[in-house]
């Protein structure tokens, strides 16, 4: 499988999600799934349900970040420098009609769509390879946009 980037800072936080939901959550829910077991009749009994259920969602992020992790490159942005936009870049760039925005390049599972694009989003991918000058275009649901590279750091 392929490796994905992740930024050392990602990856750490990612790693301390998972010790948590692993010694803390996960012993947890399993103790209150065996504390509503004991009340007796599990066909009408919220507490055991809402606490399955728990329980499942756990495993499932346990799951999804182990996976993650399995298959991360963990970039240490820290070391990048250069004015060619790559991941890990803080990218400031201007739309055509003068609007500036301000963003890092970062992965998925950092991503908030706002202040940190993701490199597999339509921004993320039009401006990754650019230098400050370089134009381009971005296909977004709402039509293209072309946008102007004004500035990359990295720190």
């Amino acid at each position: 499988m392929e490796k994905k980037p992740i930024s050392r800072a990602g990856f750490d936080k990612l790693i301390e999600e998972l010790k948590d939901l692993k010694e803390v959550q996960r012993p947890d829910i399993l103790k209150t799934v065996q504390w509503a077991r004991s009340l007796g009749d599990l066909s009408e009994n919220a507490d055991y349900s809402a606490a399955r259920e728990r329980q499942r969602q756990i495993d499932k992020r346990i799951q999804f970040i182990e996976g993650v992790i399995e298959n991360a490159a963990v970039i240490d942005i820290d070391s990048l420098s250069g004015d060619r936009v790559v991941f890990g870049a803080l990218v400031t760039a201007e739309d055509e009609d003068g609007n500036k925005m301000q963003c890092r390049i970062l992965s998925d599972i950092e991503s908030d769509g706002k202040t940190v694009i993701s490199c597999t989003s339509p921004v993320g991918r039009a401006m990754i390879g650019r230098c400050v000058g370089d134009t381009c275009m971005v296909k977004l649901p709402g039509g293209e946009k072309e946008y102007e590279i004004l500035e990359v750091k990295f720190k």
